[in-house]
């Protein structure tokens, strides 16, 4: 059994050592490796992207691969790493600049890794331009940022520019699923491919459930039931079962399940837009050429299907309608049950509005007809 001495969290302990184990970034590390091989890395290099998908990480790998060292404990000396969330200041950039000026004391390079570049101030900017248009010839500066947007465009133009993107469901699902194998836990696919939805495509918040989903266990299992309760998701078969009811015109199990969803702790607003998603799945769900634009386990895709096949394009089309307005106006909305158990209603009687509205058209034609 591990002591808390011992303990490192997976993000740590499986950090990438090289380009090859990074996950979802293969545009990325193919196109570093090919600069490093080729002798035509730029000096300054901006990487952008979501929290959590590998920035920090690649910046590392790129400054122990261009000083030929076989781990990263070799390479202390010559990466810097700044972070500028807290140190956004033009002396703290001073501080920087004069490191520079001193060449290497082991391997060839010295990397600047400067975090959140976006957060240092527009004199911090200033005075780091020149030192960025004309480095030595011994240092690389890598900056990384999650808002491509704020770094100011005299920066942006010195820069070669790196965008990361998020990770796909998939990817991270498959990369748990290792990391499973290698601590000796057994893992339900269904349960993986949850928490890499909830991670919203960032590896690292993924790897931080995965140390939660184990420390809840007792069993050294990680089971879909435990995520759903212990990360308080909402159940995919609430979705499956309130559609199955509003299809049926059964508005008091309807209202009653969403009941039973506020009693659990969901916020209603969640709920709906849960429930659009669910409504989009079941669309896409229709063609077989859109089914792969639903990142969900083999089993619930197979659900998806089956509902798909019992409800109309109409249905569907007219219900992400009243449930997109449902979404807009939520936080207006001085009684949120209501709002959502009115729109929920209305689902429910969509084919009757559709009729009505048929009748009625009917009647001004034949009146039309009649003058």
């Amino acid at each position: 059994m591990q002591t808390m001495e011992n303990f490192v969290v997976s993000a740590r302990k499986y950090r990438p050592k090289g380009f090859e184990e990074v996950v979802g970034q293969e545009h990325i590390t193919t196109t570093l490796t090919n600069a490093i091989n080729n002798n035509q890395l730029a000096q300054a290099l901006l990487f952008c992207g979501p929290r959590g998908v590998g920035k920090t990480t690649c910046a590392r790998i790129v400054a122990r691969m261009i000083n030929e060292f076989e781990n990263t404990e070799n390479q202390t000396l010559n990466i810097f790493e700044l972070d500028a969330a807290s140190n956004n200041s033009v002396e703290d950039i001073r501080n920087l600049i004069d490191q520079v000026r001193y060449p290497p004391q082991q391997g060839k390079y010295k990397v600047y890794i400067i975090d959140e570049v976006h957060m240092l101030s527009n004199q911090a900017f200033n005075a780091f331009l020149k030192t960025l248009e004309e480095p030595p010839p011994y240092a690389i500066f890598i900056l990384a940022t999650t808002e491509k947007h704020k770094v100011i465009p005299t920066i942006l133009s010195r820069c070669q520019i790196y965008d990361f993107n998020r990770i796909k469901v998939s990817d991270m699902a498959s990369y748990l699923k290792k990391i499973a194998g290698s601590e000796g836990i057994s893992t339900e696919d269904d349960a993986l491919h949850l928490i890499a939805q909830k991670s919203d495509g960032a590896l690292r918040d993924a790897l931080s459930m995965f140390d939660l989903m184990v420390t809840f266990s007792n069993d050294n299992s990680i089971n879909y039931k435990a995520v759903i309760d212990n990360l308080h998701i909402l159940d995919y078969e609430y979705y499956f079962s309130i559609t199955g009811h509003l299809l049926q015109k059964e508005v008091s199990a309807v209202l009653l399940l969403f009941d039973e969803i506020l009693q659990k702790g969901f916020d209603g607003h969640n709920f709906i837009v849960g429930l659009t998603e669910h409504f989009r799945n079941l669309m896409v769900s229709k063609e077989p050429a859109t089914v792969q634009l639903m990142d969900i386990p083999d089993n619930t895709r197979q659900r998806y299907s089956e509902q798909s096949a019992n409800t109309s394009l109409s249905f569907l089309l007219t219900a992400m309608n009243i449930t997109s307005q449902c979404d807009i106006n939520y936080k207006a909305s001085k009684n949120q049950r209501l709002l959502v158990e009115l729109t929920l209603m209305k689902i429910a009687h969509i084919s009757d509005a559709v009729k009505l509205a048929i009748a009625l058209d009917g009647q001004g034609e034949l009146k039309k007809k009649v003058n």
